[in-house]
């Protein structure tokens, strides 16, 4: 009876292993299909898009992570669209004192490299479309560009944990600068200076 108990249980399991390789490996006649690799989703909000191309934490040189966001009136700004301009992105909050202090620095730099075509994105942390208004054109009056991050997403993505933090982005779309902290206009200047050359 063990001999013909085991005889059964060895039949059962051949039988399982073809079925499972056929399964598994599939007819050879068959087209295969592409193996796609998984990409992160924002889980944010509805004002937060997938971001391709996430793989750890980012430095001078380094191609800017990729992000869609929406700005005040809804419009989508996806990063690597921009490619071809110097970008600057800024991670900052309402209720962010040298935030506040920094922006003035920020719209100045927007007017002074106009005929560079410098764009500047301001993302904000995690805050109503309400209170970002508020701020950036009812109070700052404030002609750059401000953009929901619902979750802090893109700012995890950037490891971005202070604010203002603010990226520096050449016209090939390569980090040229970091910058945790408040700026000044020569600051920006200096980083600018590195961004127009190396686009």
């Amino acid at each position: 009876p063990f001999f013909i108990f085991g005889g059964f249980m060895l039949l059962g399991l051949v039988l399982a292993l073809l079925l499972f390789g056929g399964s598994l490996f599939g007819s050879g006649d068959e087209d295969e299909a592409p193996v796609l690799q998984q990409v992160p989703q924002l889980s944010g909000g509805e004002n937060t898009a997938v971001i391709p191309n996430s793989g750890g934490p980012l430095e001078v040189g380094n191609i800017a992570y990729d992000f869609t966001l929406k700005d005040l009136e809804g419009n989508s700004h996806t990063l690597s669209e921009l490619r071809g301009q110097p970008v600057i992105i800024n991670f900052w909050a309402t209720w962010c004192a040298p935030c506040r202090i920094e922006m003035p620095e920020l719209q100045a730099a927007f007017e002074r490299y106009a005929d560079d075509d410098l764009m500047i994105l301001a993302l904000d942390n995690d805050e109503s479309a309400d209170a970002v208004q508020a701020f950036f054109h009812d109070e700052m009056n404030l002609t750059f560009t401000p953009l929901l991050d619902d979750g802090s997403q893109v700012a995890e993505l950037y490891g971005v944990f202070n604010f203002p933090s603010t990226f520096f982005i050449n016209a090939n779309g390569e980090i040229s600068a970091i910058h945790r902290g408040p700026m000044v206009a020569s600051q920006i200047d200096g980083y600018m200076a590195e961004t127009l050359t190396e686009g």
